[in-house]
């Protein structure tokens, strides 16, 4: 039985890792420039979260090489890749704490925390770039603090946020679906959802 769940998880890891790729190649940008924002684009990595510390780290890193493959530059990618500490980190707390997200209150504190990791690891590495004299002109035209860390540290907080309302209407949706175990299930009457 636990050989049929490692293959199970495995195969909905690869799913979630794939529409990690696809979200940013299909998805609708926002552009608010020199930064932009993908929706729904962190939205697996959410559901990965929601089942287990591995498959978040796991589609994280993928997602991450997805942006190489598709020829991102290379500080997207790296933003990317810090998906892996905000994954991880969530995923870890839901492991410990399954329940906190049985609430409106407990769910948006969940949300706001993972999200200012978000944006922290983000702005770390647009400000390595910046430092570095690697970032586009625009950057440097409007500013460390209105580019960086309003529109990329800010920026990612909302964004993940939202993206965090869309995985958990997903993940009410798919949870009793999955056929392995997993580290969340949102009761149906319960009204949590980190933005409504």
């Amino acid at each position: 039985m636990k050989s049929q769940n490692k293959v199970k998880t495995m195969t909905i890891a690869a799913l979630l890792s794939a529409l990690g790729v696809l979200i940013p190649l299909v998805a609708p940008k926002y552009v608010i420039p020199p930064a932009s924002y993908t929706l729904a684009s962190h939205v697996p990595i959410f559901v990965a979260m929601f089942i287990s510390v591995p498959v978040a780290i796991i589609v994280a890193i993928i997602t991450s090489v997805g942006f190489l493959i598709a020829a991102y530059p290379i500080i997207i990618v790296l933003r990317a890749l810090t998906h892996i500490v905000f994954a991880g980190i969530g995923s870890y707390i839901l492991s410990k704490r399954s329940n906190i997200l049985s609430n409106k209150l407990s769910g948006f504190l969940y949300s706001l925390f993972i999200s200012i990791i978000h944006g922290i690891c983000e702005v770390g590495i647009v400000s390595l770039f910046y430092l570095g004299g690697n970032v586009d002109a625009l950057y440097y035209d409007r500013g460390y603090l209105f580019s960086v860390v309003l529109l990329v540290g800010v920026g990612t907080v909302v964004h993940s946020m939202i993206d965090f309302s869309i995985a958990v209407v997903v993940w009410r949706a798919i949870q009793n679906l999955l056929p392995i175990p997993v580290n969340v299930i949102i009761k149906k009457n319960s009204n949590v959802n980190a933005l409504q």
